[in-house]
């Protein structure tokens, strides 16, 4: 068995997501399946360093994931030509200069969204991977989720006809803290520490919508900071500067319509955390993280207003599951894999850090829909 053991250099895996997702469910999960499979007798194997700035963190981490390396320092761990991967999963504000050291010293590039706080700096990383000839990625996890792979089979099989418009919903209660500890960091609810929910969630929904409905050519957004004081991590009252909810409105190419609503302070009576209703000619469907219902044409029940007799229809009824016909992995951890094929075997990865610009690119014009209260035309990078 041909083995490509790969040194992976994972940059602030000591936070929530880089733990459970990209560690634990994705690399630490691929070590234990035997590697990444590429032919009968050839093999990608991760071998991971973890880097954070917390040795007590670091070495907690390394116990409960089976890693056996780590360091406080990034320097020293790029220095070692045996990890040719950089994975960043820093705050926003510290990614830039992680992923510029990186480039520097000649490492291929892989790291969560946003990439970077401005379009201008998240083309400026792009850009010089591109001239070092680095491989590079960013994580767009919500692509290999069983819903919308769902919904992309229902799309290439012709079940919506024309699609007419997609509705987002994406959100939960976030409790302030006062008598409830709240289940996300304090940074998220501080503009000067790069939160709020515009510019964690609509580079999300730029990727969605560019590579299942169409690409995104306008924006209206409105947000919000509803709550405005919040309690941190050390039982501390503060002022939440950056908005906790955002509701807007893209227009995509063929004249589909999307809207998505996407809060830290809403309560949910629906299928998931997230659910895309997409409405078409010939069916909708209605898909959460894991899910998908759809309605035919042929099974869509004929409404009449009359709001002075109890509704006859069971709107829910109409509604058909549609069934498990493949097994699905963690969304994280397939991406990690296309990624490690990329750079090992060079199959193609469309998702660079240029696509990861679009994600910030279109946060940034969702703020100055806000700001201007207009609508914003997104130009091509």
């Amino acid at each position: 068995m041909k083995e490509h053991k790969v040194g992976i250099i994972m940059n602030g895996v000591t936070g929530r997501m880089g733990t459970n997702q990209h560690l634990l469910r994705s690399i630490v999960a691929i070590i234990k399946q035997g590697g990444v499979k590429v032919g009968p007798d050839e093999v990608i194997m991760p071998d991971p360093i973890l880097v954070g700035r917390d040795v007590n963190k670091l070495e907690k981490l390394c116990q409960q994931s089976g890693v056996t390396k780590m360091t406080t320092n990034v320097d020293e761990a790029l220095a070692d030509p045996h990890n040719i991967i950089y994975f960043d999963a820093q705050t926003t504000g510290r990614r830039a200069e992680g992923v510029r050291k990186a480039v520097e010293a000649g490492k291929h590039v892989y790291c969560e969204k946003p990439t970077a706080v401005s379009t201008e700096v998240a083309m400026e990383l792009y850009e010089l991977c591109k001239a070092a000839g680095l491989k590079n990625g960013v994580v767009q996890d919500k692509l290999w989720l069983p819903g919308l792979l769902k919904l992309k089979r229902l799309i290439q099989n012709d079940f919506f006809g024309k699609i007419l418009s997609v509705r987002g919903e994406f959100g939960y209660w976030v409790f302030e803290g006062h008598t409830i500890p709240a289940q996300r960091p304090s940074w998220n609810y501080r503009k000067e520490d790069d939160g709020g929910i515009i510019v964690d969630m609509l580079c999300h929904w730029r990727y969605v919508l560019d590579n299942v409905f169409g690409n995104v050519k306008s924006v209206s957004c409105l947000g919000a900071t509803h709550i405005p004081e919040r309690i941190d991590e050390q039982g501390k009252p503060y002022t939440a500067t950056a908005d906790d909810a955002a509701y807007a409105t893209f227009e995509l190419e063929g004249g589909v319509i999307a809207q998505f609503n996407s809060s830290w302070t809403t309560r949910v009576r629906r299928d998931d955390l997230l659910t895309l209703h997409v409405d078409g000619t010939k069916g909708s469907a209605v898909a959460g993280l894991r899910e998908c219902y759809i309605q035919h044409y042929g099974n869509t029940p004929k409404p009449v207003w009359n709001p002075d007799i109890e509704q006859p229809i069971k709107f829910f009824e109409g509604w058909a599951k549609v069934p498990e016909q493949e097994p699905f992995d963690n969304a994280f951890k397939v991406q990690w894999e296309l990624f490690l094929k990329h750079v090992v075997k060079d199959e193609p990865f469309p998702w660079d850090l240029r696509e990861g610009a679009k994600g910030v690119q279109l946060a940034e014009k969702g703020i100055e829909s806000w700001e201007k209260r207009c609508w914003v035309d997104i130009p091509e990078l």
